[in-house]
């Protein structure tokens, strides 16, 4: 029996998230200014075609668990392989994180500079919105780290925007934003998951000590439109 981790990215995109994108019953990404990300309900046969109504030129979209050639249309920009991580620890005893300041639409731009700086993954202006994010500022008022939630299925919650700016890096902020999160998560009945790039070993070797246990590992693409594909 498939499991909603499976294909999280079709689970999000056409249930809990269905809201918050645009498509198809066979292709549907999330809805310009979040995350870059699209999903099909066979990851393995993607139906770009149907996507393509909904895509403006020069978009860049992440997509998983399909590695055959590229569609009539589109173009693949990056291939890679990430590991999707599920939760299998304890429920974390307090909040290790309630200094922590709530993220919102106020933060938006910040949020964006720093994700663009540190790279944990496709991030857009709107992405904040996608669930609950929490940060830590400098006394200048500067964002300097975050972790929030991203996809969701029943049962299931993200965390996602993992970052700290660089020179910020070594103080444990990330860590004690993740099991903030993950606490949340945990008391709403939630089971946490993240991804995690296969050749980032630091980040993995931290998630697994934290509780976390390798769940699959998926190819993980970037495919953009081709300029006369777009209607």
């Amino acid at each position: 029996m498939a499991h909603l981790l499976d294909n999280i990215f079709w689970n999000t995109l056409s249930g809990t998230h269905a809201h918050l994108s645009t498509g198809t019953d066979t292709a549907r990404r999330y809805a310009p200014g979040f995350s870059p990300i699209v999903g099909f309900p066979d990851p393995q046969q993607p139906d770009f075609a149907a996507l393509l109504p909904f895509v403006a030129p020069g978009e860049r979209f992440y997509c998983d668990a399909w590695s055959g050639p590229a569609p009539a249309g589109w173009r693949i920009e990056a291939e890679s392989t990430m590991v999707r991580m599920v939760w299998d620890g304890v429920m974390p005893q307090q909040d290790e994180a309630p200094d922590a300041v709530p993220l919102d639409a106020r933060h938006a731009e910040q949020a964006v500079a720093l994700a663009l700086l540190t790279r944990p993954g496709p991030f857009g202006p709107r992405t904040i919105e996608l669930g609950e994010y929490f940060g830590y500022v400098d006394d200048a008022g500067t964002l300097i780290a975050m972790t929030g939630e991203r996809m969701a299925a029943p049962g299931l919650h993200e965390i996602s925007g993992v970052c700290t700016h660089p020179e910020h890096q070594g103080r444990g902020y990330a860590r004690r934003l993740m099991l903030k999160l993950i606490r949340r998560q945990l008391l709403r009945g939630e089971t946490p998951f993240l991804h995690v790039m296969r050749a980032n070993e630091a980040a993995h070797g931290l998630y697994m000590r934290m509780g976390f246990r390798d769940y699959c590992e998926t190819v993980v693409r970037v495919v953009t439109p081709e300029p006369h594909s777009v209607p």
